[in-house]
C-alpha cells in the first residue's frame, strides 16, 4: 500500500493509441505467437516520488476469427513518467488498442515555502 500523508496529491490523466496495425498488416494483426508492444508516457508535471498508475483499454478493435488474449500492465514508473505494455498471444488478431491511464501521486504544495 502507497501511503500519502499530508502532502499535496496531484493526478494525470490520458489517452494512449498503441497502435493500428489492420492499416498496414502490423505484427499485431498478421502474426501469431507471443508479441508486444510497449509505449513511453511522460507525465505534464513530474510527482515528488513514483506515483500508482492504472492503465485500462479504452478501446480495443480485434478480429473474430480468433480468440481474444491481451495483457496490459505498466513497467518503469519513476516520477517523471512509465511505460505502457501491451502483450498478446496465439493466433489473437488484434487491429488496433487504445489505453487510458491515470496516475495518483504526491506533488509540490504550492502553499509550503521556505525562507532560504
Amino acid at each position: 500500500m502507497k501511503r500519502l500523508g499530508h502532502r499535496a496529491i496531484g493526478i494525470d490523466q490520458g489517452d494512449v493509441i498503441l497502435f493500428s496495425d489492420f492499416e498496414h498488416d502490423g505484427v499485431m494483426w498478421t502474426g501469431d505467437g507471443p508479441r508486444q508492444t510497449r509505449a513511453h508516457v511522460q507525465f505534464s508535471d513530474a510527482f515528488l516520488d513514483a506515483p500508482s498508475v492504472i492503465v485500462g483499454l479504452s478501446m480495443w478493435d480485434m478480429s473474430n476469427i480468433a480468440n481474444a488474449r491481451a495483457d496490459v500492465t505498466t513497467e518503469d514508473v519513476t516520477a517523471q513518467g512509465f511505460a505502457i505494455l501491451f502483450r498478446t498471444w496465439g493466433d489473437s488478431k488484434i487491429a488496433r488498442v487504445r489505453v487510458r491511464w491515470q496516475a495518483i501521486g504526491p506533488v509540490e504544495d504550492e502553499e509550503i515555502w521556505s525562507l532560504d
